[in-house]
C-alpha cells in the first residue's frame, strides 16, 4: 500500500538513438533535434532531445515502481526548465503527495535533473493503479 511521502528513481543515460526512435514513432523532425549548426546558434546552444524521451523515463518509472504494474496517467502538469541533450544522465524521481483511500488514485510529485543537479522537468501527476491482483 502506497503512503505519503514514498519515492522512487530511475536513471539512464538518453542517446542520439533516442532521438532517432522518437521521430521513427511521432514524426518530429524538429532541426533542434538533428541540425547541430542551426540549434547551436539558438538559445539552448546545440542539439537537444524531445520532451517526449525526457518525460518518457517518468511512464517507466510510474508503470514499473511507483505506484507500479497497471498504473496510467490520467493527468499531468509538467515544466520542462532546462534543454537534455544526448549523453545526459537524467534520473527521475516521484513522491507520494496523495494517496485516495477509496480509489487506487494517488498525486505524484514529478522531477527530472541531469548529472549537474540541473531540474530539466518538474512538475506533478495524477496516477490510476488498475489492481491487476483482482484479474
Amino acid at each position: 500500500m502506497m503512503k505519503v511521502g514514498d519515492r522512487a528513481r530511475r536513471s539512464r543515460v538518453v542517446a542520439t538513438e533516442d532521438i532517432e526512435r522518437f521521430t521513427a514513432m511521432t514524426g518530429d523532425r524538429n532541426p533542434l533535434h538533428y541540425d547541430e549548426e542551426l540549434a547551436g546558434r539558438t538559445r539552448f546552444g546545440g542539439i537537444i532531445v524531445q520532451g517526449g524521451v525526457t518525460s518518457g523515463l517518468l511512464n517507466a518509472l510510474v508503470a514499473e515502481d511507483l505506484p507500479g504494474p497497471g498504473s496510467v496517467f490520467l493527468h499531468v502538469d509538467w515544466s520542462f526548465k532546462a534543454p537534455v541533450r544526448p549523453g545526459d544522465d537524467i534520473t527521475a524521481e516521484v513522491e507520494v503527495l496523495e494517496a485516495r483511500e477509496d480509489k487506487p488514485i494517488s498525486r505524484l510529485r514529478t522531477t527530472i535533473t541531469n548529472q549537474e543537479g540541473t531540474v530539466v522537468l518538474d512538475g506533478t501527476a495524477l496516477v490510476y493503479q488498475e489492481p491487476l491482483s483482482r484479474l
